[in-house]
């Protein structure tokens, strides 16, 4: 059994978040617009480079969640929205209830007003090898449960792009992960899921990277 935490706990992650989606690129949602079928179901992936829940120690530690919803969560109209979460094997059973009480929200901060937000009905949680690989430079990131979920994205670029360069949007309407972050855009080259009664596969569509930087309770 998980063991228990405080909620009133001061808290702190920072680190990094993308997604791979079935939009077509740029993804409409990260500018708070209805997605671009009308409906949504993608991977979104955490990397914890620095964290801690008190004085749990919560660095290098991975999450990622299986979401689909139809109409547009910005704007209050969005419908069936759905979610699961593998959390990383690596952590122990007080490091798990952290990432529990902040994933869920329990915790306050910015996971708990995006998920008042987003409200979803969950379809279950696993702890699992999560393995997450993000190149400085961003030219690519990938994210894998083995047998369950792959997700991985190279830069965007195109003939009037810099080599080198990033596409690259700020003060995004509809940041995923809050005010005040950069999002870099990506092209998802595989998109794959099979758990908790999601199942697609895909490539080509949207993709983006946002650092984030949370804390809680307040």
């Amino acid at each position: 059994m998980t063991e228990q935490v405080s909620t009133g706990t001061r808290w702190r992650l920072a680190g990094d978040w993308f997604d791979v989606c079935k939009c077509a690129i740029p993804c409409p949602c990260t500018f708070a617009q209805p997605p671009t079928y009308g409906d949504c179901e993608g991977v979104l992936v955490w990397h914890i480079r620095e964290g801690g829940f008190g004085d749990v120690r919560l660095d290098d530690l991975n999450v990622l969640m299986l979401g689909s919803f139809t109409g547009n969560p910005w704007a209050g109209t969005h419908t069936d929205p759905y979610a699961a979460i593998f959390l990383d094997e690596r952590a122990d059973e007080r490091q798990r209830s952290a990432l529990g009480a902040i994933f869920g929200g329990e915790a306050g901060g910015w996971p708990a007003q995006f998920g008042a937000m987003f409200h979803p009905e969950m379809r279950g949680m696993d702890v699992a090898p999560v393995h997450v690989e993000i190149d400085e430079d961003l030219a690519t990131w990938r994210a894998e449960v083995p047998g369950k979920v792959t997700a991985t994205a190279e830069a965007l670029t195109g003939p009037t792009t810099p080599d080198g360069a990033r596409v690259q949007v700020h003060n995004a309407p509809g940041a995923e992960v809050g005010p005040g972050q950069v999002a870099t855009w990506g092209r998802a080259t595989a998109d794959r899921a099979d758990a908790f009664g999601f199942s697609w596969e895909r490539t080509g569509k949207s993709s983006k990277h946002f650092p984030f930087d949370w804390s809680g309770p307040d």
